[in-house]
């Protein structure tokens, strides 16, 4: 029987989650066809930020609570997305009086693109592009592209930017042993 939390039925992962706080909220922007991978590293953020939650996305209908939130002027939303001639990156500095809202795109990053294009809503946020050094760690998909992050890593990343590395350290954990244990379970043994 799988874990009713990580899913996992050989090796279950729940004794690694941590529990995280962050100033900021997050929303993963998910791509219908994310929902049934078992690869989706989205989820490791859902269990784990107190003011993480998914919405799917639909070309035709935007998700209303999402646009909804974007209005509210407490908040300091970003599209983390890479920039282009269109739409520069901004650097990420806080306003004293908002709360970052950072908008992830759950999906692959062909999905991704096509997700930022057919989506004229999102073409009125800021962007926000990483500078990362790091190489991901991802190898749970083919077709990776070198420079690109999976959902959670991207999650990582935003943690250290807001100078939150405690918990982008934790989350980084929690990250690592869902890779390092995922084989085994897909195999259908214990890791050993």
């Amino acid at each position: 029987m799988s874990c009713p939390r990580c899913h996992f039925h050989y090796n279950c992962i729940c004794p690694a989650e941590p529990t995280l706080t962050s100033q900021a909220r997050f929303v993963l922007l998910t791509h219908p066809r994310e929902l049934s991978k078992t690869t989706n590293t989205g989820a490791l953020m859902l269990r784990t930020l107190p003011h993480c939650r998914r919405e799917i996305w639909d070309r035709v209908n935007p998700p209303q609570t999402l646009l909804d939130q974007l209005r509210q002027p407490d908040l300091q939303p970003w599209l983390l997305f890479p920039a282009d001639a269109q739409h520069p990156a901004a650097p990420f500095q806080a306003e004293p009086s908002k709360q970052p809202l950072f908008i992830v795109l759950d999906a692959t990053w062909q999905e991704a693109r096509k997700m930022v294009r057919k989506s004229p809503w999102l073409a009125d946020l800021p962007r926000l592009s990483l500078s990362v050094t790091d190489t991901s760690t991802y190898t749970l998909r083919r077709n990776q592209q070198a420079g690109n992050l999976c959902t959670c890593e991207a999650g990582i990343a935003l943690l250290d930017l807001i100078g939150e590395p405690q918990q982008a350290a934790q989350l980084s954990h929690y990250y690592q042993t869902f890779i390092d244990t995922f084989p085994a379970e897909q195999s259908g043994h214990r890791k050993g």
